[in-house]
């Protein structure tokens, strides 16, 4: 499935839960989709347990 529909189920789902459930309800469904969404990378393997923890990559600032 390409990520257009899967865009536009997941703005269905937050559409309705802020129309049905208010402001939190909408609140709730965007940080449960977010929490899945990266535990989906991690278990495909597109996402490592670190990736999250550890900060960018400076080794290439000017000096």
């Amino acid at each position: 499935m390409s990520m257009a529909p899967i865009g536009l189920l997941a703005g269905m789902a937050l559409g309705f839960a802020g129309y049905f459930g208010g402001f939190g309800a909408f609140l709730l469904v965007a940080a449960l989709g977010a929490i899945g969404f990266v535990v989906g990378r991690y278990l495909d393997g597109d996402l490592e347990p670190g990736d999250l923890l550890r900060g960018r990559d400076r080794g290439d600032r000017l000096r």
